[in-house]
């Protein structure tokens, strides 16, 4: 397995993709991450993905506040179903009513921010990957292109 010192993302080896670690702190609580970048073996990465990354670690404070509210947006709008899917003994546990954002760092945990490769129409690309207690199997994922949030849901709308 390859490894490097990058000047800008640190300590990252390739195995299929380039892979380090990012401290981000969502929710009031401070994580560790995988820093997931698509690269070649050598270790190139594309313009873009440099740009995406230094915007979105420059301007984390603000980008994370729009990440916990589009979240909890989300949230809002699809837990019921997950309460009637789980019934009544386990929808406290998985879905519980919730008040504020905040209470949001229960049932999520970050687990990965992907830098993907920029295709031909030039958009950056970030998605940052959770855990969470109402969809096991597919996780939380939300999707961002030129710094804007543009999507929540399944991890593999940045898979």
């Amino acid at each position: 397995m390859a490894s490097l010192n990058h000047e800008l993302f640190g300590e990252i080896s390739y195995d299929l993709y380039w892979s380090g670690k990012q401290k981000v702190k969502i929710f009031g609580q401070e994580r560790i991450v995988i820093l997931s970048i698509d690269g070649n073996e050598e270790g190139e990465f594309q313009d873009a993905q440099k740009e995406a990354y230094i915007n979105f670690v420059g301007n984390m404070e603000n980008m994370i506040t729009k990440i916990e509210n589009a979240i909890f947006d989300y949230y809002q709008e699809v837990y019921m179903e997950y309460r009637d899917m789980v019934g009544e003994d386990e929808a406290d546990r998985i879905a519980p009513i919730i008040e504020n954002k905040e209470e949001m760092g229960k049932l999520v945990e970050p687990t990965q921010l992907t830098i993907r490769r920029v295709r031909k129409n030039g958009i950056r690309r970030i998605g940052l990957l959770f855990n969470c207690t109402w969809e096991i199997e597919h996780g939380l994922a939300v999707k961002i292109e030129d710094e804007e949030i543009v999507e929540v849901g399944f991890q593999d709308i940045v898979l």
